[in-house]
């Protein structure tokens, strides 16, 4: 085993777990996204959730997040098995007690979605449906008009 590095770990995992997730957004959002920029925001994104599983801090919800993200990446660039297997563990950490219902929302996105790009539109269906549910349910107009948008896309 190496010896400790000589900075903080702790501020590190931190630093890096945020820094990466907001470069996926940046690559989500870029227009004319390249196939390297496709496996840098894979890349990124693996990364995010590896270093908010070092976190002491981390949450069910931070993980639901995080687990959706990578779901929503694999999507995005056709990696259907993999945009599932995200989802599922989105779906799991989603539904402990505690995390809100808005993402346990989006969890059912993230498999909806998944679901439709491995061309499965029987599943993509039932879990739109249960996702529609869960938004019509929530209190909070932000993220109800946050989950509504990003349903409104996928049938």
């Amino acid at each position: 085993m190496a010896d400790a590095p000589g900075f903080d770990q702790v501020a590190a995992h931190k630093f890096f777990a945020v820094g990466c997730f907001n470069k996926v957004w940046g690559l989500l959002d870029k227009p004319d996204r390249t196939a390297a920029d496709d496996q840098e925001m894979v890349e990124f994104c693996l990364a995010s959730v590896w270093h908010w599983t070092q976190r002491e801090d981390r949450t069910d919800t931070n993980a639901s997040v995080g687990y959706w993200q990578a779901s929503r990446v694999y999507a995005t660039v056709g990696l259907a098995d993999e945009a599932l297997r995200y989802g599922g563990l989105c779906l799991e950490v989603s539904r402990r007690e505690g995390v809100p219902p808005f993402y346990l929302g989006f969890a059912y996105e993230a498999l909806a979605r998944a679901a439709s790009i491995a061309g499965d539109r029987a599943k993509a269906g039932e879990h739109l449906t249960e996702a529609r549910r869960i938004a019509a349910a929530l209190e909070d107009p932000e993220e109800k008009k946050m989950l509504e948008g990003d349903l409104e896309g996928l049938g």
